[in-house]
């Protein structure tokens, strides 16, 4: 029996919920590289991915999904290239109360660009229980200004549903004959 193995790649800026993304869908207990934050992410939070998340969803007994959190500060951008290898798909997790969301996500886009024409991306914004403004809509226009078809989903990074929702967008958008 031959198992089929394919990779997702979560990235975005530092608290965005993409190691909490991950273990909301992950079958296994998740792998991460979290240290103390020293620099300006510990106003966000008190840890950070220095490395990468890890987690794997099985689905039925002849495929798995690999999702791969990237670290989500510049300075640990080597990461990035490494992780996207072999990966069929982005999902890019923005966080709405950031000062400037879309600045993070021309940022994302531009550094995935080349895996991103390659493959396919999918955003989430996280966070929009809080901050309401910018809305799905603004998101939208800041996709078409760079050129980008991609879904986009306002999300909970704790909701299970929310997340499974994100992957089968992703996979639909790879592939539309597939079944959810």
């Amino acid at each position: 029996m031959s198992i089929t193995n394919k990779k997702i790649i979560f990235t975005g800026p530092v608290g965005a919920g993409k190691t909490t993304a991950i273990a909301s869908i992950s079958d296994i207990a998740i792998v991460t590289t979290d240290e103390q934050a020293s620099d300006m992410t510990k106003s966000r939070k008190p840890q950070t991915t220095v490395a990468m998340d890890y987690g794997l969803i099985h689905l039925g007994d002849k495929e798995r999904v690999h999702l791969y959190g990237t670290p989500g500060q510049e300075r640990f951008d080597f990461m990035w290239d490494i992780l996207t290898k072999g990966g069929i798909g982005l999902i890019l997790l923005l966080d709405n109360t950031r000062k400037d969301p879309f600045q993070d996500m021309r940022f994302y886009t531009n550094a995935f660009r080349q895996f991103i024409e390659q493959q396919q991306m999918v955003v989430g914004v996280t966070r929009m229980d809080l901050q309401r403004s910018p809305n799905l809509y603004d998101y939208r226009q800041c996709l078409d200004q760079l050129a980008i078809k991609a879904p986009i989903f306002e999300v909970d990074a704790r909701s299970r549903a929310d997340i499974t929702a994100l992957v089968q967008a992703l996979l639909y958008s790879l592939d539309p004959g597939i079944n959810g």
